[in-house]
């Protein structure tokens, strides 16, 4: 029972982070190609595409790291300990990127302007990048010594494959972003978002084959369960298809349907991780003894029998509301007095 009960969280957890990826995975994104339009309304356009739900979607991110310490707390205290600048880096690029976004109009100024959307920029590039780095780190592993401590600096995260898994999370959440920006844009601008679309998802695809093959040449042990049980083949196969479907979505114009594909394209690529790490959570480069997994890091079975009522009701509760706001805000984005 216990084993099944730390199934069930493990998939939660990958649930909420994925939700996460998802839904602040193209606001980020918008924030990343936000310089590449020059007038002011079209900055503000964009700005207002993300406005009414980019608080709402950084949500997410705070629940699964409930979710997380309340299931698996050595593995959140760990990871806290271990990324630990990592992390102040990573809020701080949130919290700047949200000041960014409420200030920028606040000041007819050009000068002005022109400085918080650079900081809009950068701030979603760092936080984009720093999210895709952690994501290497826990595929690739740190010194973790017994007693689940860790013992690293933060230079020591920083390589050639966490750079490479950076940069893939950096072009995902590019394309996230493109597409969504044509479902939310008219007019000059929209064509103008269309022609990034192609390039973004072909990045993407580079990104994506280039980390494949890193990941099959220096963690060989990800590749294991795709080889002892073929089906989940089904897995990376479906995010492709996913991927390359967008194009054709866009091209007849079904814009949400195109941004829907965009997010199970996503999807599957977090389940890709999540079935890759199984039953790991942050892999060990030393002792392997010394790796936290779901069985050896979780809670007590109260504390998950407790907490797993507590996300049967809740989880409807968040989804529906989600839904409720996205519902309220759909459309082209129209600017008036009250907007960015």
């Amino acid at each position: 029972m216990n084993g099944a009960l730390q199934d069930f969280w493990f998939l939660v957890v990958g649930v909420l982070f994925t939700g996460y990826a998802i839904l602040d995975g193209f606001d980020l994104g918008v924030g990343v190609l936000h310089l590449l339009v020059r007038g002011d309304q079209d900055r503000r356009i964009l700005l207002n595409a993300i406005g009414p739900v980019w608080d709402g979607n950084q949500v997410w991110l705070v629940t699964a790291g409930g979710a997380l310490f309340a299931a698996f707390p050595h593995v959140y205290a760990t990871a806290f300990s271990g990324f630990y600048l990592a992390f102040v880096l990573l809020l701080f690029a949130l919290i700047f990127r949200g000041v960014s976004i409420h200030v920028r109009s606040l000041k007819p100024g050009s000068a002005w302007r022109h400085a918080w959307d650079r900081a809009f920029f950068t701030s979603s590039l760092v936080a984009s990048l720093l999210i895709g780095v952690a994501l290497g780190n826990i595929a690739w592993g740190v010194p973790i010594a017994p007693g689940f401590l860790y013992h690293g600096r933060l230079l020591e995260q920083i390589h050639p494959y966490t750079l490479l898994t950076g940069l893939t999370v950096v072009a995902l959440f590019t394309m996230h972003g493109a597409i969504y920006l044509v479902l939310k844009t008219e007019g000059g601008l929209n064509s103008q978002v269309r022609r990034w679309v192609n390039p973004a998802i072909l990045a993407f695809i580079v990104c994506y084959a280039l980390t494949t093959l890193a990941t099959l040449i220096w963690l060989p042990r990800m590749a294991q369960p795709f080889l002892a049980r073929p089906l989940l083949g089904l897995v990376p196969l479906g995010g492709l298809l996913a991927i390359l479907n967008v194009p054709r979505l866009i091209h007849h114009g079904r814009e949400l349907q195109a941004f829907l594909f965009s997010s199970l394209s996503i999807a599957f690529l977090l389940g890709l991780f999540g079935i890759g790490m199984y039953p790991e959570m942050i892999h060990s480069t030393g002792d392997p003894a010394t790796s936290l997994d779901i069985r050896n890091a979780s809670s007590s079975p109260l504390t998950l029998r407790t907490m797993a009522w507590m996300v049967l009701i809740g989880m409807p509760l968040v989804l529906g509301y989600t839904v409720h706001i996205y519902r309220v805000f759909r459309g082209k984005v129209q600017l008036d007095s009250m907007s960015y």
